[in-house]
């Protein structure tokens, strides 16, 4: 299984928030990603939009789109 990722190549963590501005994952999320397992991945991949939602950032439509083919 690849290691596929919600990254979208806008790598800024908000300091306000603590996610990246792009794609919505915490620090630790992007870190962790590659040992994660699938499950995990999917787990986190499903909050990412609500998640950034309920704190007021911008979701990307490229984000959004990926979401849509991926999950």
């Amino acid at each position: 299984m690849s290691y596929e990722s919600p990254c979208i190549a806008v790598c800024v963590i908000s300091h306000e928030t603590g996610l990246c501005r792009g794609c919505g994952r915490t620090r630790q999320e992007i870190s962790d990603w590659a040992t994660l397992t699938p499950e995990e991945r999917a787990t986190i991949m499903t909050t990412l939009v609500q998640r950034m939602t309920d704190a007021g950032m911008k979701v990307s439509p490229t984000l959004v789109r990926w979401l849509e083919v991926c999950c």
